[in-house]
């Protein structure tokens, strides 16, 4: 399994995602769930991707070779805006399904897989979409400014309680690798080392990528310091009065 979550802020779009793989308590292995295309004053586009490895690893390279979409071929690099950038992920999710669904429907696996789109092209805002196994897909928006794939359940609550579309990026930051540390310690399914991107708002290019490993000082810090502060929180909250 894995945790991938993306931030839709008014300065930027932040992506985060594990690197845990595995076909059973024995067979754990690490691969990079975030890629990117990126040209510098024109576009920067990432996706991070869950489910089935040997889908989302056959979607990113149909999206390389390049899809047919409304009668053009159309790779990441040449879509002229991010709705149909999303678009061209959910038509390369459904040529996988067609060429590869009904083999695996036959040998009783499901077709697993979702995907983080974010980014933003030249002449449009920054946007985020979760594209579904189906080639379907939603949009972050103002009122809902971040979206999650996998083992969203241990992260979910910190972002729903603290972020905001004004939540500046570097609190955003701290935001997901907080809700990513509640999925390491909660699931075992979810792993180190995690992938970090950012992308400022008409910067058009990325503006930090990051891997962060088990000794990256400043994730233990957030690790040590966060499981501190909700001991400290709790225990100042008074004891109910009809608690006898």
């Amino acid at each position: 399994m894995t945790y991938c979550v993306g931030l839709y802020l008014r300065q930027g779009i932040v992506l985060l995602s594990d690197t845990r793989t595995n076909a059973g308590v024995d067979n754990i292995s690490i691969f990079s769930k975030m890629q990117v295309e990126e040209v510098p004053g024109d576009r920067v586009l990432a996706l991070a991707t869950a489910g089935n490895l040997a889908i989302t690893q056959a979607v990113w390279n149909r999206l390389q070779e390049g899809v047919w979409l409304h009668g053009r071929h159309h790779t990441l690099r040449s879509v002229p805006n991010m709705f149909q950038a999303a678009q061209l992920v959910g038509q390369a999710v459904r040529d996988v399904y067609r060429d590869d669904g009904p083999t695996l429907s036959a040998q009783g696996i499901g077709f697993d897989c979702s995907l983080l789109l974010g980014g933003q092209i030249a002449g449009g805002p920054p946007r985020l979409f979760l594209i579904y196994a189906a080639g379907n897909f939603i949009e972050a928006t103002i009122d809902t400014p971040f979206l999650q794939i996998g083992e969203h359940k241990y992260g979910k609550p910190i972002l729903d309680r603290v972020l905001r579309y004004d939540t500046p990026i570097p609190d955003g930051v701290k935001l997901v690798l907080v809700s990513m540390d509640s999925t390491l310690r909660s699931n075992l399914t979810v792993g180190m080392p995690i992938d970090l991107l950012v992308s400022r708002t008409d910067a058009l290019a990325v503006g930090l990528r990051r891997r962060i490993t088990e000794e990256d000082q400043y994730f233990r810090y957030v690790q040590e310091n966060w499981s501190a502060a909700l001991r400290d929180a709790y225990l100042r909250l008074p004891t109910p009065d009809w608690l006898s």
